[in-house]
């Protein structure tokens, strides 16, 4: 990543850090199960092309993957914190070098925030033995950590998404006819096409974290389109200031800015703190970067501006991090530099 030079004289030493979780599985086992017992039932009536077949192997793997488990950090999930965690230390590390310096973790108490903050830290413990860590969590935390919108909140994003979905007509006839070697007969099985799409999607969206084949190949373009600007304006307005909802969900948020600011200040007065990490999820990372406004990501959009403006899969991917890392010079003055996604902005 491109490193702007610091102003003479400034040296960094101390990072104020949050992080989403990495890489976890989804929510969707009683929707893999539905997909495959369609498939299943289609293949005892000799209806699957090779293609129905390939997806129902796939599914099937999905599941077995998932293994019973909504939201668990995956192999992935736990490799994107540890290499994130070495390269903040290769390109700060100045800040961890300090004599008597400590780095104060902590997480969300959801398992996958755990195991992140776990691969995180475990990487810095090996690069530098010696560092100081202490790690905690609990629910005196969560409630800055981890902060969900209102229902008043909730209830108008849903209001909007809907009539958004209300928007679109998907291909239906492309799927049948690419899994199934009579789709007349198929529709025996598949009751509902649109929502055997949303079966495939949901299967579709958590193959990247598991590191199989894209399972989303198997759908037409308009309907993986749909889902996917469902979930991002679902997003966008429950999550970020946006002009229709915003004033009602950053205020949610001062307790975690308080939080990084409360940490900051003390770093600055006492010189012991080299950092300080913050382990959560999507929905606060989100809330985060629109309360400080940061360029892109944190921009204040309607919701119709935010359709074609912003898209989810590049601001809040697994792992999305945010650092604050500050400078000071011999006279005390001190300069913050951000990095989202560990690009400066």
């Amino acid at each position: 990543f491109a490193t702007t030079k610091a102003p003479r004289g400034y040296r960094p030493f101390y990072i104020s850090h949050y992080g989403r979780h990495g890489a976890r599985s989804n929510w969707g086992e009683a929707q893999y199960n539905a997909l495959i017992d369609i498939l299943k039932a289609a293949k005892e009536d000799g209806l699957l092309t090779a293609s129905g077949d390939s997806l129902l192997n796939e599914v099937i793997q999905v599941n077995a993957t998932h293994n019973g488990m909504n939201g668990r950090l995956t192999r992935m999930g736990c490799e994107e914190h540890s290499k994130i965690a070495g390269r903040m230390y290769a390109r700060f590390k100045k800040v961890f070098k300090r004599k008597g310096t400590s780095v104060r973790a902590i997480s969300s108490i959801v398992p996958r925030c755990i195991v992140s903050m776990t691969a995180f830290t475990g990487n810095l413990k090996a690069l530098d033995p010696k560092m100081d860590i202490s790690w905690d969590c609990g629910e005196t935390y969560q409630k800055y950590i981890s902060n969900d919108p209102t229902e008043e909140v909730w209830k108008e994003v849903r209001r909007i998404r809907d009539s958004i979905d209300a928007t679109y007509r998907p291909d239906t006839v492309q799927v049948m006819n690419l899994l199934f070697n009579d789709p007349v007969a198929a529709k025996k099985h598949v009751k509902n096409v649109e929502r055997f799409e949303r079966y495939i999607f949901e299967a579709g969206v958590v193959t990247d974290a598991f590191e199989m084949r894209p399972i989303l190949r198997f759908l037409p373009f308009d309907a993986i389109y749909k889902w996917f600007e469902l979930s991002n304006i679902y997003l966008y307005l429950g999550q970020c200031n946006s002009k229709e909802l915003g004033h009602l969900r950053m205020p949610l948020y001062d307790p975690l800015v308080n939080d990084i600011v409360t940490k900051a200040d003390e770093a600055i007065a006492n010189g012991k703190l080299a950092a300080d990490l913050r382990f959560g999820h999507d929905y606060p990372a989100l809330a985060l970067v629109s309360y400080l406004g940061l360029e892109g990501v944190g921009d204040r959009m309607t919701a119709e501006e935010a359709r074609s403006n912003w898209f989810a899969p590049f601001n809040v991917p697994f792992a999305v991090n945010l650092q604050m890392v500050f400078y000071r010079n011999k006279k005390g003055d001190v300069l913050v530099k951000f990095l989202f996604n560990e690009k400066e902005t």
